[in-house]
Order: structure tokens, then sequence, then C-alpha cells
């Protein structure tokens, strides 16, 4: 007699399998993000350094789009079931997986309940506490190229729609400040919208923290569109090819871009603004904010910082190849300048302090490459030290309560860059601090 068991085991039994290889992937998945999750407190690396995920678990289903979204590939997890940020110190801050999230469980936020970060307080359109101004970049904590590209355009975008608002003035519409990717992508933006504006740039070079980079420094990316030029489709390339593109786009579409122009200040108000620079006045309708975070640099306050042998830009590791260096800071810039200079080193004396007992902020590859030169005996790594005196011939250092005299010959301090705080809100741009706040 017919009967329909066989026909229904040959149907189940496939799915069954499924079902058990799924099961038992989730539960080596989870095992996986754990031990990952462990390494990452052992480490110190659970503290993004700005822009980041935050998950509600009342609205994760544990789908784990997020998860493969994430181009950094080792920051989320899924534990419990849930989304969990892991190695927030390798994000920086894409986005792609609120994007990918499909119950919407994910805000990004700045800072930490640990760690503030200061940036102005935006309208949504990206327009400051002063009305006409607008802030875009690495200022407004956006300092992923892509975001920073993205952020310029839509910040002119914004002024182009304040201006027609405001009375015409005989100046120009837009004075743009910062020829970094921000500035450059607003600049072009300007002009797509047949706006008159002007770049001003402290320093003498194109790129804004892109040119402070240690030479041959490969930069990371992601596709974007450049207003005028087109999708850009980078994914890794080197400081000096990006530098390079971006010069060819300036020579191409030629806006108006004036270098060695620090703003000193910001007078008046829309349509009538006036900023005063190192080489003059400039008057606009309307101001685009787009200042690095590191332009100008932060200092040790230390005896003997003023000496000569103190520098706080990596132009070329081959200049230290025969002296005894000291390099200063936790953060990517301070890890990739000390092994760039042990690699030049045809004999080993290169130092690295760092005032913390690891390197939360550094990415990945370059947590691995310090292990690695230091393991083989061409870097001294120095956590939880302290610089407390530079001389001419000598470093003091202070770890714990043991204060140690190194001979040395140069001082590299990559401790990042101080906001002009004090002068944006002077002129009316209110700061915030973010304690985990979008």
């Amino acid at each position: 007699m017919f009967t329909l068991e066989p026909l229904l085991l040959l149907y189940i039994l496939p799915f069954a399998v499924f079902l058990v290889i799924y099961q038992w992937g989730r539960i080596w998945s989870e095992k996986a993000a754990k031990r990952r999750l462990d390494d990452a407190v052992q480490s110190h690396m659970t503290e993004p350094p700005t822009l980041h995920p935050v998950i509600d678990p009342a609205k994760c289903l544990g789908c784990g789009a997020c998860v493969n979204a994430c181009p950094e590939g080792d920051v989320l997890g899924l534990i419990g079931g849930k989304s969990v940020l892991i190695n927030g110190a390798n994000c920086i801050g894409h986005g792609a997986c609120k994007a990918a999230c499909p119950f919407d469980a994910i805000d990004l936020v700045f800072g930490t309940a640990k760690r503030g970060v200061s940036i102005p307080v935006l309208s949504p359109d990206f327009e400051s506490t002063l009305s006409g101004v607008f802030v875009a970049g690495e200022l407004g904590g956006m300092g992923l190229i892509r975001n920073a590209i993205v952020q310029g355009s839509q910040a002119v975008t914004s002024a182009a729609s304040f201006l027609k608002q405001v009375p015409k003035a005989e100046y120009n519409d837009l004075l743009i400040i910062g020829a970094g990717p921000a500035g450059i992508a607003a600049a072009l933006q300007a002009k797509a919208l047949g706006l008159v504006a002007t770049v001003i740039e402290q320093s003498e070079d194109l790129g804004g923290t892109v040119a402070n980079f240690p030479k041959n420094k490969l930069v990371m990316t992601a596709p974007v569109e450049l207003p005028l030029v087109g999708k850009l489709k980078f994914r890794e390339t080197s400081k000096e090819a990006l530098l390079d593109f971006w010069t060819g786009v300036i020579e191409e579409h030629k806006p108006d871009i004036r270098f060695g122009a620090q703003m000193v200040s910001v007078e008046g108000t829309a349509p009538h603004f006036r900023v005063q620079t190192t080489i003059g006045e400039f008057c606009a309708r309307s101001v685009i904010l787009a200042l690095g975070r590191r332009g100008t640099p932060r200092k040790l306050d230390v005896a003997g910082e003023h000496l000569s042998k103190v520098v706080y830009r990596l132009a070329d590791p081959a200049q230290y190849s025969n002296q005894r260096v000291l390099v200063v800071g936790g953060g990517d810039s301070a890890i990739e300048a000390a092994c760039d200079i042990a690699d030049a080193q045809s004999e080993p004396n290169v130092a690295l302090s760092y005032r913390g007992e690891g390197f939360a902020r550094a990415k990945l590859k370059n947590r691995r490459r310090i292990a690695a030169l230091e393991a083989s005996g061409r870097l001294q790594v120095l956590l939880g030290s302290n610089v407390i005196k530079i001389s001419e011939d000598s470093v003091s250092l202070q770890t714990g309560n043991v204060e140690e005299e190194v001979a040395n010959d140069a001082v590299l301090i990559c401790a990042g860059g101080v906001l002009p705080n004090a002068l944006l809100e002077r002129i009316g741009v209110s700061m915030d601090v973010k304690y985990g706040a979008p």
C-alpha cells in the first residue's frame, strides 16, 4: 500500500540537516565572538575613537546584517542572539551597519560614557548656532574621508538654500575654511551649484590632515561621489597617490584656493561675514568650516619642548635613520611613525612612549605591526610612561614612581590636535561634548 512517510522523509531530512548545520554555525560564531570580546577587553580595545554604533537589544533580532556589512570586519559580533560592539577601537564610523539593519536597532553616536568627544552643535542641515555658518568634515566628527566628502557636499547644498533667503552682496557667496577632503568637496559642490566661493587653508599643502600623514602611509576610504568628478573607487591607496589625484582635480576644475591663510577671527553676521586671516580679510555671505581636528598640534607642555629636535609631524622616516628617536603618543599616527622610523633604521634605536596601558585607539593592523617590531627587538614600547623633561641630548621619562633619563637625538610628538574651541565659541559657534549621544 502506498505511504507518504518516505516522501515526507525525503523533504524533511534535508531541511533538518540544514537546521543542524545552521544552529552549529551560530554556536561556533558566538563562541568566536565571545573570544574576540575577551581579547578586546584585555587589549583595551573596546573604546571607539569617534562615531560608532549603539545597538538597541530590544529591537535587535540577531540577523547579523550589521556584522556582515561592517567594512572593518571585526567590529561587531553576535552574542546571545544580539549584535554587540566588540572591537570598538577598530570602528572608524563608516555607518554601514546602521544602513544594513532592517529593524532600525542601531544609532550612530559620538563619544562614550568614559570619553567625551567635543563637536559643534549643528542642525540637521549642518548649520551651526551662528546663522549662515555651516560645519563639514573632521571638525563635525566625520574623520573618515568618505564621510567628510559627503558632508562637505551636503553642507554647501544647505548653504545654497540658506543663501536664497538672504540679501545679495558684492562679495563671494561662500568662504570655505580648510582644504582637506571636506573643503575640496565643498569647493567643487559650490562650483557645481554656481556659487562663487573661496577656500582658505592655513598650511601650504592641499589635503588637510591627509597631507600631514607620514610618507607612503596607506589611506583607507570607500567609494564616494565627488562633485564634478563622479564616483571615486579608492579602497586603499597611498597618501601620495591620493594627494596627486586631488591635485589633478584642482588643476582641472580650478577652485579659488588661498594657501598659507590661517583663520584668526570671524566677525559680522549673514550675509556680511568678515573673516580675518594671516594674509588679510575675506568677506562672504556664508561660511563653511571644514577644519581638521589636528590643525594645531597638541603639546606636552613640558620643559625643553621648545628645542629644535622636537617636531609634531613625520615628513620622511629616512631622516632619522641614524638617530636615537622617541615617539610620543598612542594613536595610529604615533604607531605608524614609530614603525616607519624603526623600519628605516639599520641599527634599532627608536622607542614609543605612551601614557596608556594599551593602544585602544589604533587599528588592528597597526597593533600587529608594532607587536612584531617589538618582538624582534627593533622597537621599544614604553607603556604607562610620561615625558617630564626634554634636554639637548636626553629625555626624562616617568613610569609609575620611577624616573629614568634616556639618551636621545630627536622627539616626535603625535598626540593629536587641539580644536579652536575658544575661537569658535567666541564667534557664536557653540560646542558640545558628546558622551555616547548622536
